[in-house]
């Protein structure tokens, strides 16, 4: 990983649109770390995932927001005591914590976490979850996508994820996602020079549940 690397870009519109709640999921678990690095040793493409909050009345940036990620490693098994079916008879990934971080955005709105590309498993299109807390109160949980086009280049060219086989769930397959919503719940990734990925996401919260 290079020592520095460039600040990210939000796309301009639509940025002050609510963003809707999606399911937790089983493999959420508590008392989640706050920290900037969320890898914990575990290989895979490198990827900074920026999401910048905006308040959706005014579109002012929402300092001060807990925001908190998790995700699938290449093999498409999650760390931590969960739901068996997140890492079922694997007794390492349910010691770990890796890919899970917390975060409080800063004056922008804006958190970076350093992650990998997420791997895929069964009946999943691939995708990162993530809830965000305001002074304590739980104003979202939500999950994002990423383009397909992008999907098929890393598992189908990346050594850490060739390995495997195709994925087998599309984006517009995906029970958490009606084919319409796709597109509004999918990440705007770059490639940037070093060859790390920079994943961003304008979330609009509402100060109340969608």
């Amino acid at each position: 990983m290079p020592t520095e690397l460039p600040a990210p870009r939000f796309r301009a519109e639509p940025q002050c649109v609510v963003m809707r709640d999606k399911t937790l999921g089983p493999c959420h678990t508590n008392d989640v770390p706050i920290r900037r690095d969320v890898t914990a040793g575990v290989t895979g493409l490198p990827m900074w995932v920026s999401l910048r909050v905006v308040d959706a009345i005014g579109c002012k940036p929402v300092a001060g927001a807990d925001i908190e990620i998790w995700h699938a490693d290449v093999r498409g098994i999650y760390s931590g005591r969960a739901a068996a079916l997140c890492n079922p008879d694997d007794a390492a990934a349910k010691r770990a914590g890796f890919l899970r971080g917390r975060q409080v955005t800063d004056a922008g709105g804006v958190v970076s976490f350093l992650t990998i590309y997420p791997g895929w498993y069964g009946g999943r299109a691939p995708h990162v979850h993530l809830r965000v807390l305001v002074e304590r109160r739980e104003l979202l949980i939500s999950q994002l996508l990423f383009d397909e086009a992008l999907n098929d280049a890393v598992y189908g060219n990346h050594p850490d994820y060739a390995k495997r086989t195709r994925h087998d769930t599309l984006n517009r397959n995906d029970f958490a996602f009606s084919a319409s919503e796709v597109e509004r719940f999918t990440f705007d990734v770059e490639k940037l020079g070093s060859g790390v990925l920079q994943a961003s996401y304008t979330i609009g919260l509402t100060r109340r549940r969608p």
